[in-house]
């Protein structure tokens, strides 16, 4: 009897430790997203929107009790964002080529509170790619009347590889799915892949990125 005492005792005290050196929840749904992800959902198309399912519990809300703390979208865009690098292969592309991919910059609009214990659906795409970046759109979207509480532009940077040769490899790897895609042609029995047109907002941001860049340089604060 006391030796179950004691290893009970013994993995609560472990268990409080980790709680408060690590976020344990977050590292346990991250772990679900991959497997669930690359073993369950099916695959998708670079150019797919894909879509994940969140609710606003109770640890997600802020100081006031009656909304989902803002911080709490950002990370409920990681869990989205890894669910689309698994589905539609572009981490395991990226690093085969031997590149990485870093976060480089988020911009987010926030339309509408979600409310706690309401559900929400994230839908994730690509909405351009230059060189260096990939630009994703994430949205936050009410299943019942389909608004869109929120919205949030990211910028991947990757390292080591070209975002175009990444992007040319999957579509390649994909043309089945992608000759349907209102950005690819047939032009001489060939599939044709177009990149998509700059969006305005998106083209705003990377110049305010560029001018926040250039006057940092400047303060010295390389």
């Amino acid at each position: 009897m006391d030796t179950w005492c004691c290893l009970l005792v013994g993995g609560f005290g472990a268990l409080l430790v980790l709680y408060a050196l690590f976020e344990v929840h977050y590292f346990l749904r991250m772990c679900l997203c991959v497997i669930n992800a690359r073993f369950i959902k099916r695959n998708a198309s670079i150019l797919d929107t894909l879509q994940i399912t969140g609710i606003c519990l109770t640890n997600d809300v802020d100081t006031l009790l009656y909304h989902m703390n803002n911080a709490r979208y950002l990370r409920e865009i990681d869990f989205a964002r890894v669910d689309f690098y698994e589905r539609t292969k572009l981490y395991k592309t990226i690093v085969s080529k031997g590149g990485s991919v870093v976060q480089g910059a988020t911009t987010i609009r926030y339309r509408r509170f979600i409310r706690p214990l309401s559900l929400f659906k994230i839908m994730s795409h690509i909405i351009y790619w230059d060189d260096q970046f990939i630009y994703m759109e994430h949205r936050f979207v009410s299943p019942v009347d389909g608004f869109v509480h929120c919205v949030a532009i990211c910028r991947q940077r990757l390292i080591g590889v070209l975002a175009d040769e990444v992007i040319n490899c999957l579509l390649l790897a994909q043309g089945n799915n992608i000759i349907k895609n209102e950005l690819s042609k047939i032009e001489n029995g060939d599939v044709v892949h177009g990149k998509p047109d700059i969006p305005l907002e998106v083209a705003k941001w990377i110049e305010y990125n560029d001018i926040s860049s250039n006057k940092l340089r400047k303060d010295g604060c390389c």
